[in-house]
């Protein structure tokens, strides 16, 4: 199979603004109010030619550009609710990654159908017997370490660990998955990658768990046009439990406003992540009608078209999150 080298975006792409002080901040006490009440308040606080449109919110406990790091850094994808974009914020940030120079692995923790393994990045078997393609099922169960499980995909520089929907089993049956697991599984990996993403599934059992015991860092997207409160207070509670125990150095990174288009509604649900999430980065993925058909090429939507808006939104996150690692 013939393999796709990316490179970075062109430097005429226009880039979003990044604000530290933001003006969307005066809208959280009127967020328990009615709807009326905040729509009110909207008109009525924000400019909605500059407030509204599409900007990176970067705390100041954010050094931009940020610091070198050296080693290994997990970051695990996370919403408990479908169609939020957890899918195309691991494969699209990965790229871009990969495109700074660093060395990264999926590991699809999600036995979606249309994750990425079925739809999107399929692991390139060439010369592995069917019998011994191992998948994320093999490492929950202890048959096979990580490394066995880790296949090349048609990016250089992005592997991916796979998964098909019998990983499902795993959320119900005990002898799997238990908690810790997957990050012992990491930690002996020798796959030299600089970067490990989980993309989990929409759900808080097993797997989503043993994503967040696994990770340092926690994405959370959001889609602007769908948000649940009520799932996101589940979601809320289960980060606090795993960090109050299991892995008290998980941190929340960024939230990704997915599908986002200037809106009231936008801005509504960006205030509300300021509430709930004051310490991090808030990022919009802007809506591209080629990011919904990149899945069929089998590619990044980069690797399509480099211009797309979604990809440049990822790939302004990607570079605020991280040097270039040749800058490291």
């Amino acid at each position: 199979m013939p393999m796709t080298t990316l490179g970075p975006l062109p430097d005429t792409v226009d880039r979003l603004g990044v604000v530290r002080d933001w003006r969307v901040d005066e809208l959280i006490p009127y967020l328990d109010e009615p709807q009326e009440a905040i729509d009110e308040a909207i008109a009525r606080i924000l400019d909605y030619r500059d407030d509204a449109k599409a900007q990176f919110f970067v705390p100041p406990s954010f050094l931009v550009p940020p610091a070198p790091f050296t080693g290994h850094r997990v970051y695990v994808v996370v919403n408990q609710k479908g169609g939020a974009g957890k899918s195309t914020t691991c494969v699209e940030l990965a790229a871009a990654w990969v495109a700074m120079g660093y060395t990264v692995r999926i590991i699809d923790a999600d036995p979606q159908d249309a994750g990425i393994t079925g739809a999107w990045l399929p692991p390139v078997f060439d010369g592995v017997p069917e019998k011994e393609r191992y998948n994320l099922k093999h490492v929950l169960y202890g048959r096979q370490p990580l490394d066995e499980a880790t296949y090349e995909t048609a990016v250089r520089g992005l592997y991916l660990v796979p998964s098909y929907k019998d990983l499902d089993r795993v959320n119900f049956d005990g002898k799997a998955a238990r908690d810790g697991m997957l990050r012992a599984a990491i930690s002996r990996s020798t796959v030299p990658v600089d970067i490990t993403i989980i993309d989990s599934p929409p759900s808080l059992g097993k797997l989503s768990v043993n994503g967040l015991v696994a990770a340092d860092k926690l994405i959370l997207p959001l889609k602007v046009s769908g948000l649940d409160r009520e799932s996101l207070a589940d979601l809320q509670e289960t980060i606090r439990s795993v960090q109050s125990v299991e892995n008290p150095n998980l941190t929340v990174e960024a939230v990704v406003l997915t599908d986002w288009s200037k809106s009231n509604f936008a801005t509504q649900i960006a205030a509300t992540v300021r509430r709930d999430y004051p310490d991090v980065m808030i990022a919009p993925a802007r809506r591209n009608v080629k990011a919904a058909s990149a899945p069929q090429y089998g590619r990044p939507l980069r690797a399509i078209d480099n211009r797309a808006t979604t990809a440049v939104d990822y790939d302004q996150l990607a570079r605020l999150l991280l040097p270039a690692k040749e800058a490291a």
